[in-house]
């Protein structure tokens, strides 16, 4: 804790901030727990002042003070809301500019954690309250050298079970047995389980119409048997098991059958290009000694649907932060949903997920992941998907 509070107070002065105000209540702020590595039940609002110099302070309640008893910090203990204020003013002290978890407009929605009631009374102090996202950024979202190493074996797993599934679906369609996409979706649950790889949500098998859903997701009672002619949508994610693991996110597309006809081609041509423009887009930045921004990388990718006439059938974002969680709370590849104008700095990481979705006809993703080293943008999940899988039945 100590030497991450001298790198947080080194980002603020860099940054011209006179500090980081952390505050929770009952959980509701999952980044100001994860700063303080805090755990077990707290049931009272609580503070936390991380000023730019000197030592931060600890605003909690006195029925409460044993649970904070390890955190670092000048106490402050109240019992009344009046004491709460009172101390809030005291910790703050003469700061003009603090940052918290806030975003103007709720434009990223991952770091709004903060209720208007709370921010209105910081506010009450006199201090300016600018969003703390380029901090959660860089001291919650950089994967560590062993979680890049976990990621990579994760992807390599990741892949072997995608041929797994694929030479499944064959398999069945050959011997005329039935497979539907609820069947391969437990399948991969249970490579997961044989790999000890841990998952947050089941992930989706999706057969024509169905992959015209971004989050489709079988289930027993709900699914489509997979027959000769389908095109085949498999999207998988896990992570090792690890208190630290991080995860890899693959999409994949099939084809049951020699060739794919020349509409889903096409379209997944389009996907393909899409996805290898944001990457392109990212390296040639970078080359030239340029920041990258999450907005523009997504401007790019989704240049290259609506110059093919797709536009309106592309309706998410090219890409989410990848940590701990699938969706995490780094820079997203986005300026559809939301404004992410967080740069894309070394050791984060992203999926690169363009989509096009024909209602009612069919779906087309393609997802690759993407690690950003000092000076360089690594695609992660090899191999890269260059066209649509034959299946041999």
């Amino acid at each position: 804790m100590e030497r991450q509070l001298t790198a947080i107070q080194q980002f603020l002065n860099a940054e011209h901030l006179d500090g980081w105000l952390l505050y929770d209540f009952q959980g509701i702020n999952p980044i100001a727990r994860a700063v303080l590595r805090l755990s077990g039940m707290q049931t009272r609002r609580w503070f936390y002042w991380i000023p730019a110099s000197g030592e931060p302070h600890k605003i909690v309640h006195a029925i409460e003070r044993e649970q904070f008893a390890a955190v670092a910090g000048v106490e402050h203990v109240f019992s009344s809301w009046r004491e709460l204020e009172s101390n809030l003013k005291t910790a703050l002290g003469g700061a003009k500019i603090i940052a918290m978890e806030y975003s103007p407009e709720a434009a990223i929605p991952y770091v709004s954690r903060i209720d208007a009631g709370t921010l209105e009374l910081v506010r009450k102090t006199g201090v300016e309250v600018v969003s703390s996202a380029d901090l959660v950024q860089y001291f919650q979202t950089r994967w560590t050298p062993e979680q890049l190493a976990g990621h990579r074996v994760a992807a390599k797993a990741l892949a072997d079970i995608k041929d797994l599934a694929f030479a499944e679906i064959t398999r069945c369609l050959r011997d005329d047995r039935p497979v539907s996409e609820y069947d391969i979706q437990q399948l991969v649950v249970r490579e997961f389980d044989r790999r000890k790889l841990a998952t947050e949500y089941l992930p989706n098998c999706s057969v024509n119409e169905n992959a015209a859903n971004p989050h489709y997701e079988p289930t027993e009672a709900v699914n489509r048997i997979i027959k000769r002619g389908d095109l085949i949508l498999l999207d998988i994610w896990a992570k090792p098991y690890a208190p630290d693991g991080v995860f890899a996110d693959i999409t994949w597309m099939a084809f049951a059958g020699h060739t794919a006809p020349e509409r889903m081609t096409k379209v997944f041509g389009v996907v393909a290009a899409a996805r290898d423009r944001a990457v392109e887009f990212i390296s040639d930045r970078l080359k030239a000694g340029k920041e990258v921004f999450g907005y523009e990388v997504d401007d790019a990718s989704r240049k290259v649907v609506a110059d093919a006439g797709y536009g309106k059938y592309f309706t998410h974002r090219t890409g989410h932060s990848i940590g701990g969680s699938v969706h995490g709370m780094g820079v997203n590849i986005d300026n559809l949903e939301t404004r992410d104008r967080r740069k894309l700095i070394p050791g984060v990481a992203f999926s690169i997920e363009p989509g096009i979705y024909l209602s009612g006809d069919f779906g087309v993703r393609t997802e690759i992941n993407v690690y950003m080293h000092e000076h360089s943008a690594e695609v992660t999940t090899q191999p890269v998907q260059r066209e649509i899988v034959p299946l041999d039945v």
